[in-house]
């Protein structure tokens, strides 16, 4: 597992002291934005009111210019106090990064993942997407990058179009410690589903046939659908540690609907979750909390990806005799269905004997009247 950083040796040492800067930083902030806020109460709102009460401007176009002058005001107002928390987070996530011997910037320009990722549908439709907090590198001896994705979609039309937020979450990939040489997609159940109920036999993702794989564990088909180019490596990668690990996570983050694809020799996970890696504050008493947080958040996901790419040996032997099980079951189907089928063609190629009526009637029973079992 990765080892967390501490965090009274990040408070303590140069994160401390530049944080302790900040704080005259937030407090020039804060003064900003109280200024800028009384000339929107002074100037901005007056001038509101006397447009509102023209008479030929419609009922829906006043209740527009109000909503949009409402907010326009308060966003110009806040500008200052959002650029001292951006340059607070990034100071605290840069610091967490350098610890881990990892490389940390608010935007992102490494979206490999993300495209994989939308190219197996593992992300519901969006109109446009915005990306932030990226954390890259080596983590435990693979390659490991990490972001924020959120989605929107356009919904609505005329005056009630809107955008609407549809994922909002990480997006995580791990290269892989064992040899991937298939696809295999783990998602939620019920996203592939049949016209009639119940998962497709088969899906088309990136150009290639998933096929469903049944599970050794029945009670993994009420969480999630496996989906693979390959049946036997799908099997020996989604065991029961790792179905167990994947939902400790969502629950740990209080995310929801994570899902996961092996491909290329990478695991890439995606999570909705909100809220993650915002260390900044304009409150300096607060840097102590949402450090210890984001460290909590960002260990979390990667013993996520140290999990998913070991596991301990017994789980390991468990899953390696269930699939030796289930593989003897189906020799010994397959045996039976080949000698019933041989036997049925043995019988069918010798001729019956004629019956008649009667205990020998005509052709007669072949077993004299002496016989012990008349």
């Amino acid at each position: 597992m990765l080892e967390r950083p501490n965090a009274d040796a990040l408070m303590q040492g140069p994160l401390g002291g530049w944080l302790r800067q900040q704080t005259h930083v937030r407090e020039e902030a804060r003064s900003k934005a109280n200024s800028r806020l009384f000339m929107v109460l002074i100037i901005g709102l007056p001038v509101l009111v006397f447009m509102v009460l023209l008479d030929p401007l419609g009922l829906d176009f006043k209740f527009f210019l109000v909503m949009a002058g409402t907010g326009l005001g308060w966003w110009w107002s806040q500008a200052p106090k959002r650029e001292a928390i951006k340059q607070v987070k990034i100071g605290i996530n840069d610091a967490i990064a350098d610890t881990l011997g990892l490389e940390y910037t608010i935007e992102v320009d490494q979206l490999d993942g993300f495209h994989t990722a939308r190219a197996h549908e593992m992300f519901p439709g969006f109109t446009r997407a915005s990306f932030e907090d990226q954390w890259c590198g080596q983590a435990m001896g693979h390659r490991f990058c990490l972001h924020d994705a959120h989605l929107e979609e356009r919904r609505g039309s005329g005056k009630n179009r809107r955008w609407v937020t549809t994922f909002r979450g990480a997006v995580m990939t791990i290269g892989c410690t064992r040899e991937v040489h298939g696809v295999t997609l783990v998602q939620r159940s019920g996203k592939h589903r049949k016209f009639f109920g119940g998962a497709k036999d088969t899906i088309r993702l990136d150009g290639r046939e998933l096929a469903y794989v049944d599970m050794v564990h029945p009670g993994f088909e009420d969480v999630f659908d496996i989906y693979s180019t390959d049946q036997v490596e799908a099997r020996y990668l989604v065991h029961p540690a790792y179905v167990e690990r994947l939902l400790k996570l969502e629950q740990g983050l209080q995310g929801q609907d994570i899902r996961a694809l092996f491909v290329r020799g990478e695991l890439i996970v995606v999570m909705k979750a909100n809220s993650l890696f915002e260390s900044g504050s304009i409150e300096a008493s607060q840097d102590r909390v949402l450090l210890e947080r984001t460290i909590e958040q960002f260990g979390r996901l990667a013993d996520l990806a140290a999990s998913l790419n070991e596991w301990d040996r017994a789980a390991r032997k468990r899953h390696r005799e269930e699939l030796v099980g289930l593989q003897q079951d189906r020799r010994d189907t397959a045996q039976f269905v080949a000698g019933a089928t041989a036997a049925a063609a043995v019988a069918g190629a010798i001729p019956a004997r004629p019956g008649g009526f009667g205990r020998k009637g005509l052709g007669g029973d072949p077993r004299s009247e002496t016989d012990p079992q008349d």
